[in-house]
């Protein structure tokens, strides 16, 4: 008695189509979760705003384009190159367990040639179609976030994440660059942005992960110091932050809508930071991931006023 999948000769099994297939998607999600899609939504929202400003209006939308699949494949890469790096302490760490190459969705040595075939990728097409210093750029960020801040620094100070934030800050740069060629002080000043917010972002997710990271040995403030020095230095790099972010109503001529965000959302995150502060030095129950979740909504409201302002040509009345 012939079985439901048998076929004639040389026909293939309906069955055998639906593993094939079902083997691709899980393949091809592994490799998208290798990238961290997350971290790159985030990235990406701060390129797009800071090619309006540097245009002073809409863009060529085909440059657009080209800038945010370029970013994409670069973060894409560095991000692989960090889970291959840190495939040691993925698999021991709770929050990094379901990441492709500890569940063996993926072996190193596809990751590996992932993250060099997407770096090599994104210089060579940010250089054709942007500008070579975008391009340039883009190396620089990959290069420093996989040797600076994966390989020397994440596991021997607490320093780890403000210097190798510096990393998340170039898409700023990069979409600037693209736009213009060149770089001037207004992309120091959104660099100085997204450098000075990378702490007070990260620092309470690993008060969140603190017996992790203990775990793994990687000596994240919250480890080495404890809740109540990180939410003080939380609270400090918070107001540096908001602080810079006014710094581009001079500088870029800013008008009454980025300034408006700037002042509302800073003083909402300012608010959560120092909730977060006074819960730790009152041994009360800290929840640290609401200033996590509130930093990400800051910067993103902070990065849409970038590209909305210019368009809407409001200026300050003093």
């Amino acid at each position: 008695m012939q079985g439901a999948v048998d076929t004639p000769d040389g026909a293939v099994a309906p069955t055998q189509v639906t593993s094939f297939r079902t083997r691709v998607a899980r393949k091809s999600a592994a490799y998208v979760a290798l990238t961290k899609p997350r971290v790159i939504e985030l990235l990406l929202v701060t390129t797009a705003p800071v090619m309006v400003l540097a245009a002073h209006g809409i863009p060529n939308l085909w440059l657009v384009l080209t800038t945010l699949v370029g970013g994409t494949l670069s973060a894409s890469s560095a991000n692989a190159f960090n889970c291959y790096i840190d495939r040691d302490i993925d698999r021991v760490m709770k929050r990094t367990q379901k990441r492709p190459l500890v569940t063996g969705a993926l072996k190193d040595g596809e990751a590996l040639a992932f993250a060099w075939i997407t770096g090599a990728i994104s210089i060579a097409w940010l250089w054709f179609f942007t500008t070579p210093l975008a391009s340039i750029l883009s190396a620089a960020a990959i290069a420093f976030y996989v040797v600076v801040y994966t390989l020397i620094l994440k596991r021997r100070t607490p320093q780890n994440i403000v210097w190798g934030g510096a990393a998340g800050c170039m898409p700023v740069l990069i979409g600037w660059a693209a736009v213009t060629g060149s770089l001037s002080w207004a992309p120091v000043i959104l660099f100085g942005i997204v450098f000075l917010w990378t702490p007070p972002h990260y620092w309470p997710l690993s008060m969140r992960y603190k017996d992790d990271y203990a775990s793994v040995n990687v000596p994240m403030l919250a480890v080495v110091k404890g809740r109540t020095t990180v939410g003080l230095q939380v609270v400090l790099y918070a107001w540096a932050t908001v602080a810079c972010s006014l710094l581009l109503i001079p500088v870029a001529g800013m008008g009454v809508l980025f300034a408006v965000v700037a002042v509302l959302a800073g003083a909402w995150f300012l608010l959560e930071s120092h909730r977060l502060y006074s819960t730790a030095i009152r041994a009360g129950e800290a929840k640290p991931m609401r200033v996590f979740h509130a930093s990400i909504t800051y910067l993103t409201l902070v990065f849409l006023a970038v590209g909305l302002d210019p368009l809407l040509h409001l200026p300050i009345p003093f």
